[in-house]
């Protein structure tokens, strides 16, 4: 049975223990099939309901799937996230616009940032039992959030918005809930959700947000949380507008048990205005990340929510790392302070180089996305021989598989390192990478 390892135990806690054993050993690989449970109750000579209960506990706890008919089997190991192996390496000579980071040229210097923080710190030492969060980052952080009509709540402080979320989502869910994502949506973030356990269920987006008849149909499947990323989508570039936000508010109110999770990981680079989804569900927290305003290794973001949540987030960091390093926060206050950052400067350079990029694709004939934000989403019909054509005309773009699951193939094309120069030069080794313009123009 299972080829040479052999599935022992009477009691259900000791067939799972078998299992797990044989998992973490590596004798039962991914994607392995288990014996349906009336087999292997035959061949264990238990009653089928102890099987079930060990297959219960071991989805419980991550370790196996189930796909309706096509049985049980092992899941991809926890530590892999398969789309990060999806990267194109870029050879020398071949410009980037794959990574989805910002311009270097737009991050605030943060030598006096830093430098004043450390002399805080020299003045008063943080020490243990010092409180977590700082207080003058938590009142920026909250008086932020009310500007910007998000309900009132308290602030935690986490290492970045995945962090957070990560975070968020153990406080209250199981593995084997589901989580509705955005379809195409950030990869991290859909490699996170089965590392946890859990089961993503793709909702579709189109500019304004997600579809609120897909995430409908994702909450009536039983969807225990949603996950929505209010401005600067990645890849999409997708913001939630105020007619999006009203309907999705109503369809969230019908389901209070669910918990709501938003990403406004554009604070700082966009100039949209934020039309916050929170305060409808009994649990929710929005997520502010520093990583694009201040760069990626400014690691910290703020996040509020109901105080149930923020407090099980507040305890189980208690007992890991304990806190953020207060040099950062004090870092972060002080760029706050200084108005380092100028968000209607940077949204406008982004936007020049987006709406040019997508202008200049129009003219031929290829369809492209990017509302706001730093990316551009182009729907292709073959993703490989996209990105590999690119490559040989001399750029380097993310295939679209990075963030997909049931969404169109696309590519990725981010627009940080473009110059008003490189517009047409990127269009045109689109066009001709794609074979759409191509295609049209024949039309």
């Amino acid at each position: 049975m299972l080829g040479e390892y052999r599935i022992e135990g009477r009691r259900a806690s000791e067939i799972a223990a078998s299992v797990e054993r044989a998992v973490g050993a590596g004798e039962l690989q991914p994607g392995e099939v288990l014996p349906p449970l009336r087999e292997l109750a035959v061949y264990l000579e238990v009653n089928p309901n102890t099987v079930a209960a060990a297959y219960r506990t071991l989805r419980d706890r991550g370790v196996i799937e189930t796909a309706g008919r096509r049985g049980s089997r092992v899941r991809p190991r926890p530590a892999s996230t398969p789309r990060e192996g999806l990267r194109v390496e870029v050879p020398p000579g071949v410009r980037d616009a794959s990574g989805g980071n910002p311009d270097p040229s737009l991050l605030p210097p943060l030598e006096r940032a830093l430098a004043h923080a450390a002399a805080r710190s020299a003045q008063r030492p943080v020490l243990y039992g010092t409180p977590p969060v700082d207080d003058d980052l938590a009142a920026l952080a909250r008086a932020a959030f009310d500007d910007d009509g998000v309900p009132a709540g308290p602030v935690a402080v986490t290492s970045g918005a995945l962090d957070a979320i990560e975070r968020v989502l153990a406080a209250h869910l199981r593995p084997g809930d589901t989580v509705a994502v955005e379809d195409p949506g950030w990869g991290s973030l859909l490699d996170l959700i089965p590392a946890l356990g859990l089961r993503p269920a793709p909702v579709g987006v189109d500019d304004e947000g997600p579809l609120p008849e897909s995430l409908a149909r994702a909450l009536q499947d039983g969807a225990r949380a949603v996950v929505v990323t209010d401005r600067a989508q990645n890849p999409t570039g997708a913001a939630v507008s105020r007619t999006r936000a009203t309907e999705l508010r109503t369809l969230l109110a019908a389901h209070p048990d669910a918990l709501l999770i938003e990403d406004d990981h554009g604070h700082g680079i966009v100039d949209l205005p934020l039309h916050p989804l929170s305060g409808v569900t009994d649990h929710w927290v929005l997520v502010r990340s520093t990583a694009k305003a201040y760069g990626p290794d400014l690691r910290l973001a703020v996040l509020t929510g109901d105080a149930l949540t923020i407090d099980r987030v507040r305890g189980r960091q208690g007992l890991g790392p304990g806190w953020v390093s207060h040099l950062l926060q004090d870092a972060v206050v002080h760029l706050w302070r200084t108005t380092a950052v100028h968000p209607e400067a940077v949204a406008a350079a982004y936007g020049r180089r987006r709406d040019g990029l997508i202008r200049a694709l129009a003219e031929r004939g290829v369809r492209a996305r990017g509302r706001s934000g730093m990316n551009v989403w182009v729907p292709v019909p073959d993703e490989t021989g996209a990105v590999a054509r690119l490559l040989h005309s001399g750029w380097a773009v993310a295939p679209g598989a990075r963030f997909r699951m049931a969404s169109p193939p696309g590519i990725r094309i981010t627009v940080s390192a473009l110059s008003d120069d490189d517009i047409t030069p990127v269009a045109d080794a689109v066009a001709a990478a794609t074979g759409v313009g191509e295609t049209r123009r024949y039309e």
